[in-house]
């Protein structure tokens, strides 16, 4: 029972996050919108991931993200193996095409790249620096998969959302994200939850620095 809970609060709050990330982009322009090179990009690297571990079977040995062994490339390659089973490794796929696409399109495509490669490195560093365990406890993926990333990811459409949104049913969704994923942490140990509220934070930080550099620049002009 235990699992199944974990899991479907795990979907839940990914849905959550899809459905602020389509908010924000606007559900009818996505017909019109640009390839979102940068979530291709990202998909791509991720399939070729399991194509690699489905012909190479040293492939999660040499690559995942366990500190046990060494490697300084652990950390960044682990993200694109998979290690969730077939449905597993399908949820991770889709949600981060999904959550990729949705994030290039508001932030663009570098941003995206840079708020994902974020998503690898900063959750385990701020762990360490909260004293909340040795290594990376808000890691949910067991050393390996792209859910951690996804999730941080798609958290930072629901900050997006709920700072331009005035629509009391979009604020609670919005805010409704960090607030579950705390509760998740909390109540499960659910390490997606924690990394979402990490994403959300982040941000907060990133739309504050875009707006007074716009400002800064605007001055200037």
């Amino acid at each position: 029972m235990g699992a199944i809970v974990f899991n479907v609060t795990t979907a839940a709050l990914m849905v959550m996050m899809v459905n602020c990330g389509l908010g924000v982009v606007g559900r009818d322009t996505l017909r019109g919108r640009p390839l979102p090179w940068a979530a291709i990009a990202l998909t791509v690297v991720a399939v070729g991931g399991v194509v690699l571990q489905l012909v190479w079977s040293g492939a999660m040995d040499a690559l995942d993200g366990d500190p046990a062994k060494s490697g300084w490339w652990r950390e960044f390659t682990s993200v694109f193996m998979q290690n969730g089973g077939l449905f597993g490794d399908l949820w991770n796929l889709v949600t981060l095409a999904a959550v990729a696409a949705l994030a290039q399109w508001y932030w663009g495509g570098t941003l995206t790249l840079v708020l994902f490669l974020l998503g690898i490195v900063l959750p385990g560093r701020i762990d360490g620096l909260l004293g909340l365990g040795d290594g990376p406890s808000t890691d949910p993926r067991n050393f390996a998969g792209s859910s951690g990333a996804t999730y941080f990811l798609g958290a930072t459409l629901a900050l997006a959302f709920l700072a331009r949104t005035r629509v009391p049913k979009e604020i609670a969704l919005a805010a409704g994200v960090p607030v579950l994923g705390l509760a998740m942490w909390l109540a499960q140990d659910n390490g997606h939850g924690l990394v979402s509220v990490y994403g959300f934070a982040l941000a907060a930080v990133v739309r504050v620095v875009r707006s007074r550099l716009v400002r800064s620049t605007g001055q200037t002009a």
